[in-house]
């Protein structure tokens, strides 16, 4: 019989201690410390996978460089995301929103490479007659796809020697268990070792794997970080519940790279594919209104037209609000405050509502501008001009600083039938251009 220990475990950063603590010691997060009873770890574990499967130390001049066989899933926006299609043997993790349509993308993902060999689905959260019934809603009638409705791994890991497939679904990771671990499904343990578990399945049968994974309320993938080290690529579902586009956005791809974004349409017969991202952000800007300004994001790399939207509108209270919807709220801070001083606007009397246009988070630097100049705009009560599109980093001196991909922007701009602001942001002459030549040349008379 194993021997069996008791251990408190963080369930949002994985650390062990052998007493419980309202705190965490390593991520700082309080009431997150579970006590859970760990055994010796059965047979076939990831670990003795590895072990089983080392070989020397080989020079990596050695080393011969074998091709990756990819299926194409004619899903052109997830093929190019996923870097050309996805990789044989390969393990992706999918996350989001409850209700984002991520069993939805799978169904219709699956079906599509049903083509390239048998597919086990399996949902440790739906019976066989729900998922029947949303394949029946998205027209798939396939036979190559088998449902399993269970949530033990060991009785899985039957099936999928007795089916032998090509695919495999799993829904979700927080709901499967081993049976040897002595914690509920959806712990810290029963997450990681799942997850390993599966990995050690689909390298050592050529199985290209798929795993759904939850998220917790700050929208991160539940579960501790080494789960995202574990699996091949990572996939994260975003979009927000009053818009129908979702967008699948690759936080990691050990086949391809990160970064890159496909967007989709959600209809009632499952998630559309847009080819033209850009046009479908756009379709509904006013034109002739303050505070709108057209922005050239890039998304790995892709670039693509948003709209970013700004409000300034005198405060009632002490204190101005600052809010920020798809930017950071700090970084808005700092734009109203270059704002002030170098153009002298009063804005420390006003609230400031700024939104990027249909849900979209962007981290880059280069929305300073735009955000800076839709500010303006709205506190002028003048438009920006219709045809312009802008990108660029705000300094703290005023001065804006050129981004990356600039040539890229450019032509995405010009072949949406727009013109940027600047040719360039950077010149031979190294000139710098300020954020008050910007608003001059932007916000119209």
């Amino acid at each position: 019989m194993a021997k069996k220990k008791t251990v408190y475990i963080c369930q949002t950063c994985g650390y062990k201690s052998p007493t419980w603590s309202g705190k965490c010691p390593e991520c700082g997060n309080w009431g997150t410390l579970v006590e859970e009873v760990i055994s010796k770890p059965a047979e076939g574990n990831f670990t003795s996978w590895i072990e089983t499967h080392s070989e020397p130390p080989t020079p990596i001049t050695e080393i011969s460089e074998i091709e990756k066989e990819r299926f194409k899933s004619d899903i052109e926006e997830f093929d190019r995301v996923a870097g050309g299609g996805v990789v044989k043997g390969s393990v992706s993790l999918f996350s989001g929103e409850p209700g984002i349509g991520k069993s939805t993308f799978l169904l219709q993902l699956s079906e599509k490479l049903s083509k390239h060999g048998k597919i086990l689905y399996v949902s440790a959260e739906e019976s066989p007659q729900q998922i029947s019934m949303r394949a029946r809603r998205l027209k798939i009638t396939t036979p190559d796809i088998l449902v399993l409705a269970n949530n033990n791994l060991e009785e899985i890991k039957t099936a999928i020697e007795k089916e032998k497939p090509a695919f495999l679904v799993i829904d979700s990771i927080q709901t499967v268990y081993l049976p040897h671990i002595q914690s509920a499904a959806g712990s810290v343990s029963q997450v990681r070792e799942s997850t390993a578990f599966i990995t050690r399945i689909s390298k050592s049968k050529g199985i290209t794997s798929f795993i759904v994974g939850h998220v917790n309320k700050e929208g991160t993938i539940a579960g501790p970080k080494v789960l995202e080290h574990i699996v091949d690529a990572v996939y994260q579902f975003e979009g927000d519940r009053g818009h129908n586009f979702r967008i699948l956005k690759a936080l990691k791809n050990r086949f391809g790279s990160t970064g890159e974004i496909a967007v989709f349409q959600m209809e009632e017969k499952g998630l559309v594919e847009v080819k033209n991202p850009s046009l479908f952000f756009l379709s509904e800007r006013p034109t002739g209104k303050p505070g709108s300004v057209i922005y050239c994001s890039m998304e790995g790399t892709r670039p693509l037209l948003l709209e970013v939207q700004a409000l300034v509108s005198r405060a009632v209270f002490s204190t101005p609000q600052r809010r920020a919807k798809g930017i950071d709220a700090n970084r808005l801070s700092i734009i109203i405050a270059v704002l002030e001083k170098e153009l002298g606007y009063p804005l420390r009397n006003f609230d400031v509502f700024v939104n990027v246009v249909g849900g979209v988070k962007i981290k880059e630097p280069a929305v300073d501008l735009p955000v800076a100049l839709a500010v303006a705009s709205s506190y002028l009560g003048k438009p920006v001009k219709k045809e312009i599109a802008v990108f660029g980093e705000v300094g703290l001196s005023g001065e804006i600083r050129s981004v990356r991909l600039e040539e890229m922007r450019i032509k995405e701009i010009e072949k949406n039938g727009f013109r940027p602001l600047f040719p360039a942001l950077h010149t031979k002459e190294n000139k710098l251009k300020f954020i008050s030549e910007a608003v001059k040349m932007a916000i119209e008379e």
